[in-house]
């Protein structure tokens, strides 16, 4: 072990001996009595609560106070009549639906059958049994949650409004926009134009019952107040001793729906205790760490993020080795990590941390279009959304379904979300995990990034496309020019895994991160750099999305013409990204000669 690792390995170990979440419990205790809806009271006292306690332990701290556009929803109605009865039925409507007032619309009731959602990666897909019903003029009713892609799909379909029938008991709140933080003139088309409304299982049931007798006639009013907030967000910024220029960037939200203690009051505590820890030992840190936490997550769809990506871009793009994101850790029962997102040339530094700290092995999922990661069109390597996790067996036992946070309990984003959510010892054990990795990421002399894997997954990209397309679009191009990127990537991180790469490491460190902003683009995002894509899923490679839907069209019809068209330019353009990855490395090589 040379002295740069004995260095990285004492502070490692000093880091773990000042883990304690007596700070952040405080905060959780706090937090449990306000409802933080952004842009009201409750959501500015919790982030002068985060900014006086950040002072008290003698960090500064920066209150941005941006103007986002939110939509809270207020109050919901459902009424049904058929030959000889009528109910109302309790529901809720999801942030951005269609504002109804008192009138409301009213219409026949139609029956589109969902399944049923089987994972967390599957809950932005849609999961209708059709998409070519003819729904103009009818109100649809069909299970699942009002996510963005399955509302946008049901208004093309004709649907005047929407019902959804939550799984359980209880009718999770939710979003239902696909536009991805401050709508822009070019995207704002995009915002839904039908009321939404959200009912419980048993209610749900009862309806489908009626509905198998005879026609239903439905109406849905739905109230919201939607408007442009000014919000406070917390930034925390420590700055290192040898490379201070570099951060990386840690991150959760603090608003909440209802008091929302595991998603994600937990998450504002460890970054809580994270800014105190890291503060401690700022003057042994090699970069800085800047530790942020958002508003107008749940209610303006990633909208406090997406500010500071839009704020901040050039100095992200610059200087950001990697971005954090820590939601929902902490929380009774989440004792696996089967479930937990990372970018694959983070992958050894995530398994590791884990590994080290609790003993057990970790499952990676792809990260998804969610969980303010605002930063993939910048091009930021990215670690961790969710965490710990109940096993799937538990939540088999249990009856629980699916849900994007909470660990995995089915509180999530419901009244049930209590202080009984969170849990000390899992709360601690995270902390630890979180703790180790930043440790590693900000002091490693060279980032313990690896695109050897990413490589891999960019080639099964190409396949898929290649796969689900016809050959009158051929990948041919990207292909190839992946072959030679691959060989510069995997001689590349040969040479920095070497001590004479050491000598070397600010260059080395330089190729790593702008390899990044080349490639995680071209993984993760559909759009063009400094773009914000909706919140949609997107599959490897998102901008060859389309080859399945050239496929299916007839071939030589103009409709297939223009969608080919548009594929062969994508093509090029993931093809040129390679290239210019390839250069890159190659100008690397002949730079540090290896």
């Amino acid at each position: 072990m040379n002295d740069t690792e004995t260095t990285s390995h004492s502070l490692e170990e000093e880091l773990l001996e000042s883990v304690d979440i007596d700070e952040g419990w405080q905060l959780l205790e706090r937090f449990a009595g306000l409802v933080r809806e952004s842009g009201t009271a409750d959501e500015r006292a919790a982030a002068q609560y985060i900014a006086d306690r950040l002072e008290s332990l003698g960090v500064a701290v920066i209150l941005h106070e941006p103007e986002l556009l939110v939509s809270l929803p207020r109050r919901t109605e459902v009424d049904v009549s058929w030959t000889g009865g009528r109910r109302s039925i309790r529901a809720k409507t999801s942030s951005f639906s269609l504002a109804t007032g008192d009138e409301g619309r009213s219409a026949e009731l139609v029956h589109l059958p969902a399944d049923r959602c089987r994972a967390v990666t599957d809950l932005f897909d849609h999961h209708l049994s059709s998409q070519d019903a003819d729904l103009g003029g009818k109100i649809v009713l069909t299970e699942g949650l009002a996510m963005p892609t399955t509302v946008r799909l049901l208004e093309k379909m004709g649907a005047v409004a929407q019902i959804y029938i939550h799984p359980g008991r209880n009718i999770h709140e939710g979003i239902c926009t696909t536009i991805w933080g401050t709508p822009t003139a070019s995207n704002i088309d995009r915002k839904p134009s039908t009321p939404i409304a959200c009912i419980n299982r048993p209610d749900g049931d009862s309806l489908l019952q009626q509905l198998s007798r005879g026609p239903v006639q439905a109406t849905v009013r739905t109230r919201l107040e939607e408007g442009w907030r000014k919000c406070f967000l917390p930034e925390v910024r420590i700055e290192g001793g040898i490379e201070p220029e570099r951060f990386l960037l840690v991150h959760g939200h603090y608003d909440s729906w209802h008091v929302g203690i595991g998603d994600n009051a937990t998450g504002d505590a460890v970054l809580l205790e994270l800014a105190r820890m890291f503060h401690q030992v700022r003057g042994r840190l090699r970069r800085s760490l800047r530790i942020a936490w958002w508003p107008a997550h749940s209610t303006g769809r990633y909208a406090g993020s997406a500010w500071y990506a839009d704020r901040f871009a050039l100095d992200l793009r610059k200087n950001c080795i990697g971005q954090v994101n820590i939601d929902s850790p902490g929380c009774r029962g989440a004792t696996t990590f089967d479930e937990v997102m990372w970018m694959m040339e983070c992958d050894e530094l995530c398994r590791q941390a884990i590994r080290d700290r609790t003993g057990k092995e970790s499952r990676r999922l792809r990260p998804l279009r969610a969980g303010d990661y605002s930063f993939n069109q910048i091009g930021l390597s990215s670690f961790f959304m969710l965490l710990s996790n109940r096993s799937k067996e538990e939540r088999d036992r249990l009856g629980f379904y699916p849900v994007g946070g909470c660990g995995g309990d089915i509180a999530w984003h419901t009244e049930d979300d209590l202080l009984e959510i969170a849990d000390r010892d899992v709360l601690r054990q995270d902390l630890e995990i979180y703790s180790t990795a930043l440790g590693r990421a900000l002091n490693a002399p060279i980032l313990p990034f690896d695109f050897r894997p990413v490589a891999v997954e960019l080639r099964e990209g190409l396949q898929a496309g290649t796969d689900a397309g016809d050959d009158s679009v051929p990948l041919d191009s990207a292909a190839a020019e992946l072959d030679s990127l691959e060989e510069e990537i995997e001689a590349f991180q040969r040479y920095a895994s070497t001590n004479q790469a050491l000598g070397q490491q600010d260059e080395v460190n330089r190729l790593l991160m702008e390899l990044a902003r080349r490639l995680v683009p071209v993984n993760y995002a559909r759009g063009e750099r400094f773009d914000h894509d909706p919140a949609e899923s997107l599959s490897v490679i998102p901008k060859l999305d389309k080859m399945s839907r050239l496929a299916r069209l007839p071939k030589d019809s103009d409709e297939w013409r223009f969608q080919a068209a548009e594929l062969r330019r994508q093509c090029n353009k993931v093809a040129n990204a390679f290239f210019e990855a390839a250069e890159l490395l190659r100008a690397g090589r002949r730079l540090l000669g290896y």
